[in-house]
């Protein structure tokens, strides 16, 4: 714990532990979000909100990831796992998974039409 008359540390374990409000994240098996996962708002911000929690909400209005959620937060992806799963347990954010390799076209498809269409 830092001291009374030390400065606030940023990146501090004291903030961590506020943000997450003393929570740690599930264990990995139960994890509701995975680190690609995309994370969607589905509500907006409100007086009395946490400021990260309110951050999420302005920043995805569109799907990020939450590792970029991190990123863009300064967070880790730990801290940032128990403040998305307070607020899909609400209801405010969506989760959806990423897109499957499975589901993207075959590269070497993609070099066939890209070579045919260097030929035109």
């Amino acid at each position: 714990m830092s001291e009374p008359g030390k400065a606030w540390e940023e990146g501090g374990p004291e903030r961590l532990y506020t943000v997450s409000r003393g929570r740690a994240p599930h264990e990995p098996r139960q994890r509701p979000v995975e680190l690609v996962s995309l994370i969607v708002a589905r509500a907006e911000p409100e007086p009395g909100m946490a400021p990260e929690a309110a951050a999420v909400l302005r920043m995805c209005p569109f799907p990020l990831s939450v590792a970029e959620i991190s990123a863009y937060l300064v967070l880790p992806v730990s801290t940032v796992t128990v403040l998305l799963a307070e607020l899909l347990r609400d209801g405010r954010v969506e989760s959806r998974a990423p897109v499957p390799a499975a589901v993207l076209p075959d590269p070497e498809l993609l070099q066939a039409v890209m070579h045919g269409l260097q030929k035109l």
